[in-house]
């Protein structure tokens, strides 16, 4: 079986851009509609805008390598990064640290022109507090790069990347290819397009022991940040991570030939997917923002650490909603204390209530009214 990269010229890809005009008609009012949205906002929900979708993208892209992060942990790197505070202290895995410094840079940096030492640099920024490979530096060895499933002796081969001494010569060619297809602003069929193969390209290739994935959808992120002359607002691996099934078997596909149309439509439609979530973040924070003015004196101190704990989990909720335990949990309170507070936000419809005694747990009424005085 042959892959791409073993085809001669492998780097010319073919594909039928007329594939993705109605889709990039589509995503052109999308992501200006969603423009419009934050540059309404005020600078500081436009910020707290901005830290939702890092941590989003940090905790997704992630999650499809297999590592699981606290929120917390995440959102105080970022922070860390962002300059908010000095959070250092509170983050409790350090890799947590790597992942939230490579959001920030690639987002601070959309405009830089892409190099190998950018890329190392991330890498090395990833990868800084992990024991088993060398951050920053392309993989090495006789051994073969290959994406393999299947229990032991029943392996299956998905995926073969060029040998590790090809890797540095490869990584020159797709630097090369990156900075010479130049995309207008304007034009955002020709940045679809520049993304999906930006992607493909780099994880055929695979030039790392381990982090490829997260280092090819944050190129992903700057190459579609750099040809729309913007950093964009969206979590493209929290699409990617809903069904990575889906996401695997169209890479597998497109890593075989260098007829990539599938490829390309399938990748242009992950990303109009995405910016349509996106609004929904946006529409989130804005909640958040007017629910927690309209609210704020009405809440004692333990009810309002307990309400921004649970809009920190962003538009997916508090897995399994707020609960008697986890109140006394966030408070350090007793769970008389937790009952009459829970029941008083309930009463002042911040809370809505489901279920019956032990199982009984709140959720955020986000289209809250005041129904009474105090």
């Amino acid at each position: 079986m042959s892959y791409n990269w073993q085809l001669p010229d492998w780097e010319n890809f073919v594909y039928d851009a007329t594939v993705i005009d109605a889709l990039c008609i589509e995503f052109a009012l999308e992501t200006g509609e969603l423009k419009g949205l934050v540059d309404s906002l005020s600078t500081v929900i436009q910020q707290e805008t901005i830290l939702q979708f890092m941590i989003s993208e940090a905790i997704k892209t992630s999650e499809i390598e297999g590592e699981f992060f606290s929120r917390q942990d995440i959102m105080s790197s970022i922070k860390k990064n962002l300059g908010i505070a000095d959070v250092f202290g509170h983050i409790r895995d350090k890799n947590a640290l790597g992942v939230g410094k490579l959001m920030v840079t690639v987002r601070n940096s959309y405009s830089d022109q892409l190099n190998e030492f950018s890329i190392k640099e991330w890498h090395y920024m990833l990868m800084e507090y992990s024991k088993h490979v060398s951050p920053g530096n392309y993989r090495t060895g006789q051994e073969p790069m290959q994406i393999v499933s299947g229990s032991y002796g029943k392996e299956i081969i998905h995926f073969e990347a060029p040998p590790s001494s090809q890797v540095p010569a490869e990584m020159k060619k797709f630097i090369q290819w990156y900075n010479d297809f130049e995309v207008k602003s304007s034009d955002i069929k020709k940045a679809l397009i520049k993304t999906a193969i930006s992607h493909l390209y780099f994880e055929s290739i695979h030039p790392f022991e381990d982090g490829n994935g997260r280092i090819g959808r944050a190129i992903a992120e700057k190459c579609l940040s750099e040809s729309l002359d913007r950093p964009v607002l969206m979590s493209i691996s929290s699409t990617i991570e809903k069904n990575k099934k889906q996401y695997y078997q169209s890479l597998k596909q497109a890593q075989r030939t260098l007829e990539i149309t599938d490829w390309i439509f399938y990748f242009s439609a992950l990303i109009l997917e995405s910016q349509k979530n996106a609004k929904q973040i946006v529409l989130f924070t804005l909640s958040k923002s007017k629910f927690t003015d309209q609210f704020k004196d009405k809440m004692n101190e333990r009810q309002t650490k307990v309400v921004l704990k649970m809009f920190e989990n962003g538009v997916a909720g508090f897995v399994g909603g707020m609960t008697a335990i986890k109140y006394i949990s966030i408070t350090k309170t007793s769970r008389a204390t937790a009952t009459r507070d829970l029941q008083d936000l309930k009463e002042k419809n911040i809370l809505t209530a489901k279920g019956e005694g032990r199982s009984r747990s709140y959720d955020l009424n986000l289209s809250a009214k005041e129904t009474i005085d105090s």
